[in-house]
C-alpha cells in the first residue's frame, strides 16, 4: 500500500512540475528600445535564450542562427537576454551575421536568470557567469522545457527546438 501511494505521489509531483506557472515580467532591448512583457505575450510558445554575460563567439553563432531561421517558427516568440551593460549589448549584436534582426533584451544583474533559477559558477574569461539557457514556455505562459548547457559552446540548437515545439504540439 505504501508502495502505491509513494508512486501516487511521485506521478502528481512530476504532472506538477511539467508545466510551471511563471511570474510575470518585462525586460528592454537595447537594440531597438521594444519591450518584451510575459502577460503580453500569451497565445505562442515563448522561447527565452539566456545568453553568456561576456564577449562570447559561440553566442554570436547560436544567436545569428536563429536569427536566419526564427520566422520558420511562426508559433514561438524568440526572446534573447543578455546580462550585459547597454553598451556591451550594443557591440556584441553588432557582430551578429545576420539578414534579420531580432531584439536583444537587457537582463540587469542577471535577475531574470537568477528568478529562473538558471545555475551560475560558470567560470568563463576570468568572469563567473550564469551557464547558456534555454526555458520554454506554452501559449499560456508556463514553463514546459528547459536546456541548461555544459558550457559556452553547449547549446540547444535551432533544429532541436523546432523537433521540441512539434513534440509539444502533438
Amino acid at each position: 500500500m505504501k508502495y502505491i501511494q509513494l508512486t501516487l505521489a511521485l506521478l502528481l509531483f512530476t504532472s506538477l512540475t511539467q508545466a510551471q506557472n511563471v511570474k510575470d515580467f518585462s525586460l528592454t532591448s537595447v537594440t531597438d528600445k521594444s519591450t518584451f512583457t510575459l502577460s503580453k505575450s500569451k497565445g505562442k510558445f515563448i522561447a527565452l535564450h539566456f545568453l553568456l554575460k561576456t564577449e562570447c563567439p559561440y553566442c554570436i553563432r547560436h544567436t545569428s542562427e536563429y536569427f536566419e531561421k526564427a520566422s520558420t517558427l511562426s508559433n514561438v516568440i524568440q526572446v534573447f537576454i543578455k546580462p550585459d551593460s547597454e553598451q556591451e549589448i550594443k557591440a556584441w549584436a553588432n557582430k551578429l551575421k545576420s539578414t534579420n534582426s531580432l531584439p536583444i533584451y537587457q537582463d540587469a544583474d542577471a535577475k531574470l536568470a537568477d528568478q529562473f533559477n538558471i545555475p551560475n559558477g560558470y567560470q568563463f574569461h576570468g568572469q563567473v557567469v550564469h551557464y547558456p539557457a534555454l526555458i520554454l514556455l506554452n501559449d499560456k505562459g508556463e514553463e514546459v522545457f528547459r536546456y541548461i548547457g555544459k558550457n559556452n559552446s553547449d547549446r540547444f540548437s535551432f533544429e532541436q527546438l523546432k523537433a521540441k515545439i512539434e513534440a509539444l504540439n502533438n
